[in-house]
């Protein structure tokens, strides 16, 4: 007569099948971590984007401005109200910015109609005023420079 061992652990009655109280906490608790960080990166993500697109829009409008100017071969401006947070190039209709974004501008002297009414002038040769578009949303704040010699336009990012 043979006998047989087994490696196998012996089953008992008091091993059931599924996970413990602590597992499923333990579990949870990297699924909270894990949507929290997929929270924050979503959020940032999406005050990035709302600011990179209305300062991608403001500078074609600038773009087109000074196109315009040399196209046409006299001054064109682009013109800020800075109460109402909207600007407009010359040809186009009134273009607001989000009313959770601040508008700032620094231009030339010659340019400032009032305190809230200011523009920046493109000349036929490319050249400008010059000037400086700041753009602020929520910690981020976005500078779209204009050089006054070239009329190059320029953006840089200065988050928190």
């Amino acid at each position: 007569m043979s006998v047989m061992h087994s490696t196998y652990p012996p089953q008992t009655s008091a091993r059931r099948a599924g996970f413990s109280l602590v597992e499923v906490i333990v579990v949870m608790l990297m699924l909270a971590l894990v949507a929290s960080v997929v929270a924050i990166n979503v959020t940032g993500s999406l005050k990035s984007t709302k600011i990179r697109a209305v300062s991608r829009d403001l500078v074609a409008a600038m773009k087109y401005t000074r196109g315009q100017a040399i196209a046409k071969g006299e001054a064109q401006r682009i013109s800020f109200n800075l109460q109402e947070r909207s600007y407009q190039a010359p040809g186009k209709k009134l273009v607001k910015i989000p009313a959770d974004m601040e508008l700032g501008l620094y231009t030339a002297d010659s340019e400032i109609v009032d305190d809230d009414h200011a523009s920046i002038r493109f000349f036929s040769d490319g050249s400008s005023t010059g000037g400086r578009v700041t753009l602020r949303y929520k910690g981020r704040e976005w500078r779209i420079n204009v050089n006054w010699l070239t009329g190059e336009i320029r953006v840089h990012q200065l988050d928190e």
